[in-house]
């Protein structure tokens, strides 16, 4: 049985946050946090929050044991992007594009 959770429209670059996906996938849910605690990335907190909550939502479920589950699938998609400008010389404006990412994270019972 697996589990899943996503997190959409987060304000971290899908570059940024890849690296970090990386380093949980396959990986024990019990090992994956503790990586994502320690770590100093700008991504790591909100995957980590987002792990929470799929063992939260196996736990509401009541049909899996949680200390077996381990990060089946993890990736990261790009989101919509904010379109914002920035005042140049000479009378121009460059556009900053200011991206978005969608996550998603499947556990399931090893």
């Amino acid at each position: 049985m697996e589990v899943k959770a996503k997190l959409r429209y987060l304000r971290v670059s899908p570059r940024k946050l890849r690296y970090i996906a990386d380093q949980v996938r396959g990986k024990k849910v019990g090992f994956a946090l503790n990586v994502l605690t320690l770590g100093k990335r700008a991504g790591c907190k909100p995957i980590k929050k987002l792990i929470d909550s799929a063992v939260a939502n196996a736990m509401e479920t009541g049909k899996i044991d949680i200390d077996n589950l381990y990060v089946q699938q993890i990736f990261v998609d790009e989101g919509p992007s904010m379109k914002r400008f920035l005042p140049r010389a000479m009378g121009r404006a460059t556009m900053i594009k200011k991206k978005l990412s969608h996550i998603t994270v499947v556990l399931k019972e090893i």
